[in-house]
């Protein structure tokens, strides 16, 4: 499996890889790192990720862009959205654009199982 994680906050994306590391503690796993939404879509155009887990707020392209295009272009990548912004309006905004779930920072490990689980990715 492999993960692409996507925050502008570098200290965000480390924490969020080593939790990950340890919620999949299998050889078979790569976790790569995206610091906007533009490197973001980059990652997901290329079809080598199957999950992603995506910020918000973050400069160059946000989150809600990455997800318009996502959907637009038909991509084929999972995505948990992570984020601080915890507005109802946002939370289904994600959702109407296509995640799998919008999780509030920072990561709860059993959390993102349940929502992988309920949605037949693991």
């Amino acid at each position: 499996m492999s993960i692409i994680v996507v925050d502008d906050s570098r200290s965000a994306r480390r924490v969020l890889c080593r939790e990950l590391q340890e919620l999949f503690p299998i050889e078979d796993i790569t976790i790569d790192e995206a610091v906007n939404g533009l490197e973001a879509l980059q990652c997901a155009r290329s079809g080598k990720y199957d999950l992603m887990f995506l910020d918000l707020t973050m400069p160059v392209m946000d989150g809600f862009d990455v997800l318009r295009t996502i959907k637009a272009e038909g991509i084929k990548i999972k995505v948990i959205v992570l984020s601080a912004d915890i507005q109802p309006k946002a939370q289904t905004l994600v959702r109407e654009l296509g995640a799998l779930e919008f999780m509030c920072k920072p990561l709860d490990c059993d959390a993102v199982l349940e929502v992988l689980r309920k949605s037949n990715f693991i």
